[in-house]
C-alpha cells in the first residue's frame, strides 16, 4: 500500500484538527465544554440505566395486555395459532396444548 498525497493530506488534516482540539480544551470555554459534556454523560447513563431496571416488568406488562386485548378482541386467535403451529409442524388434528 503506497501512501499518496490524499492519505497524506487527510493526516494532516486530522492531526491539526486534533491540535486545535487540544487546545480549545485548555481553555475556560473548552473545559466549560467538557464539564457539560460529563453531566449529560452521567444524566444519559442513568436514564438508560434506570429503563434498563423498568424493562423487565414492561414486557411483561405488555404481553399480559396483548394476550388480554387478542383475547377480548379475537376470541379464536388461540385456536387459529395451535392449528397454524400444528400444520407447520406437520401435525394432523392432534390434541391441543392446555
Amino acid at each position: 500500500m503506497s501512501l499518496n498525497s490524499k492519505h497524506l493530506a487527510t493526516f494532516i488534516i486530522g492531526a491539526a484538527a486534533g491540535v486545535a482540539l487540544h487546545k480549545y480544551l485548555q481553555t475556560e470555554d473548552g473545559e466549560k465544554l467538557l464539564e457539560d459534556l460529563k453531566t449529560k454523560a452521567g444524566e444519559l447513563k442513568g436514564e438508560a440505566e434506570e429503563a434498563l431496571d423498568k424493562a423487565p416488568e414492561y414486557f411483561e406488562e405488555l404481553k399480559t395486555k396483548g394476550a388480554e386485548t387478542l383475547k377480548t378482541n379475537f376470541p379464536d386467535a388461540d385456536k387459529f395459532l395451535r392449528d397454524l403451529l400444528n400444520n407447520i409442524s406437520g401435525k394432523k388434528d392432534g390434541p391441543t396444548p392446555a
